[in-house]
């Protein structure tokens, strides 16, 4: 039977390995010559890499689809191990993680060489999460939240997540009070996650002025 195995270039060997193998992977395999090669392990998917020098990170592109039975573990798994290698969980630069909402199906991890490592889950629940933002049921500010997780979540791209919440948010100011709560929410995650401090302390003044009920502060978890 066929066998296809995407290899992800690096341009330094040994740090992939060692980023890697510190996230809980082990080694079964390395070459030295007459190219760098190697392969690593988890459960029952591995990922092979080999050396390519003058690649930087910001120009490598190289993707790989990992499909899992669960992502929530897996995501709390690697953030707990990168925090205790770097001190805290990026969600920027080299190596970086996307964050992990419940209920979400999958997530990003991009390795130091650049390499972007998509966990997705098994099953029907990543489509239709990815394909939200077409129902035609929504209000203005539903789809645009639906559109902004689509971007955030499949595409990997918070700035245009966030211009679009931005947009929604100076549109619709007059929405239901929760709605727009929800929108501020969600723009708050993205404003800490693109390290925006003074957009992060107005958004949260936003949330705190408006008028919601106990239940409903409850229900957002403010």
């Amino acid at each position: 039977m066929p066998t296809t195995i995407p290899a992800l270039p690096c341009i330094d060997l040994d740090q992939t390995i060692d980023f890697w193998r510190n996230l809980g992977f082990t080694v079964s395999y390395t070459q030295r010559k007459p190219s760098l090669y190697a392969v690593i392990n988890a459960d029952d998917y591995c990922l092979h890499f080999f050396g390519l020098k003058h690649l930087p990170p910001t120009e490598n592109y190289s993707t790989c689809l990992i499909i899992v039975t669960e992502v929530e573990q897996l995501h709390q798994q690697f953030a707990t191990r990168l925090k205790a290698i770097l001190g805290k969980v990026p969600a920027q630069g080299f190596p970086r993680i996307s964050r992990m909402k419940p209920g979400q199906s999958r997530f990003t991890l991009t390795d130091n060489a650049g390499n972007s490592i998509i966990f997705i889950k098994q099953g029907d629940e990543d489509e239709a999460a990815s394909q939200a933002y077409r129902n035609p049921d929504q209000s203005p500010l539903q789809r645009a939240l639906a559109v902004a997780t689509r971007l955030r979540d499949f595409k990997n791209d918070d700035q245009a997540a966030a211009k679009t919440l931005d947009n929604a948010l100076a549109r619709y100011s007059d929405a239901p009070a929760l709605e727009y709560a929800q929108v501020l929410l969600a723009r708050r995650e993205l404003a800490q996650a693109l390290e925006q401090n003074e957009q992060f302390e107005h958004l949260s003044s936003q949330l705190a002025s408006l008028a919601l009920n106990p239940e409903q502060r409850q229900q957002l978890g403010l």
